[in-house]
């Protein structure tokens, strides 16, 4: 895609233009993207018969585990890895400019939380250190980086000493944001009670085999009793992303403006759902220029008339339907 046009991206100040740059986009990675362009024409679509953002093809999430999903000849300088179990295969994102990532979460921090400088970053993300390849390892390390605050750092299983950084913080006027997988901050509030009420609590999800799932509100509620904030926020990301939505409450998500959620009917993978009926979770995300911007995701949830969405939960692999319209 021409140098402007990526710029465009990040730029979007209305649904108009958002409209029509994920239009040109679809049509950008149907010609350079070879597994997307053979996964349109198996459902015949393509750029001459989709003149709306809804008749757009949402490639399944599972096609990066086993296909190279790309839309530039250019060499990857990155190759994001999914978290796995021994012996599954993992998705793989190749990136090949870290600098739209790097666009894409700086400017989606800026656009939620203001300017990353006045933040001090505190990371409990074991999980995510203890392996290669994590998208998320390598925007908090730049955003602890970017932060410039000399308290700001990652924090592997030494729960006590980010106890006693976040109680020294606590009498500072620094803005304070804690960002942690879900086992990792049940971890810290079963051994320590915490009153730190000024801090950005921000979770990414997941236990990631370390302890049983639970349901959102049951993880909010405790993180909020143990920890003495009012709210907890969320980071809702994937390898297969450039972008990031956020959600500063109630599990509400907000997507920044060059990145949207849809809904699909579970029966009809190619139907869009309207507003407050669940569905399957498809993400339109433009700063996947070089690779595929339309993506249908394995979880659960619903939008707001306003844009806004909610995670329910995920497909479990008896319900994906029309994730195997082809064999590639």
């Amino acid at each position: 895609m021409k140098h402007f046009e990526v710029d465009a991206i990040f730029n979007i100040q209305s649904q108009d233009e958002f409209d029509s740059l994920a239009l040109q986009t679809f049509k950008f990675q149907y010609y350079n993207n070879t597994v997307y362009q053979t996964f349109c024409n198996h459902l015949k679509r393509n750029p001459y018969n989709i003149k709306e953002v809804s008749e757009i093809p949402f490639l399944p999430i599972q096609f990066f585990k086993s296909k190279k999903i790309v839309a530039t000849k250019s060499s990857a300088e990155v190759i994001f890895k999914s978290s796995g179990t021994t012996g599954t295969k993992t998705s793989k994102h190749f990136v090949s400019d870290t600098s739209i990532y790097e666009d894409s979460y700086l400017k989606g921090f800026k656009y939620f939380y203001g300017d990353i400088e006045d933040y001090c970053i505190l990371a409990l993300l074991p999980s995510y250190l203890e392996r290669e390849g994590s998208s998320l390892i390598y925007m908090v390390n730049d955003l602890i980086k970017k932060s410039n605050h000399p308290e700001s750092g990652f924090y592997l299983n030494d729960l006590h000493k980010l106890k006693t950084k976040l109680e020294e913080l606590k009498k500072s006027d620094v803005k304070v944001l804690l960002v942690g997988v879900s086992f990792a901050l049940l971890d810290l509030v079963e051994k320590y009670n915490l009153l730190v009420p000024n801090t950005v609590v921000m979770e990414t999800g997941g236990m990631k085999g370390r302890r049983k799932e639970i349901i959102r509100n049951e993880l909010h509620t405790i993180l909020k009793k143990g920890l003495g904030v009012k709210t907890i926020h969320s980071e809702y990301g994937m390898t297969e992303l450039l972008s990031q939505a956020y959600s500063k409450g109630e599990g509400i998500f907000q997507s920044p403006p060059w990145m949207k959620v849809l809904i699909r009917d579970t029966e009809n993978p190619l139907e869009i759902q309207s507003h407050q009926k669940t569905g399957g979770i498809n993400v339109i995300d433009l700063a996947n220029v070089n690779s595929c911007s339309f993506i249908a995701t394995q979880d659960l949830g619903k939008t707001n008339k306003d844009g806004a969405f909610e995670i329910l939960g995920r497909f479990d692999h008896s319900d994906i339907r029309g994730c195997n319209l082809m064999a590639l």
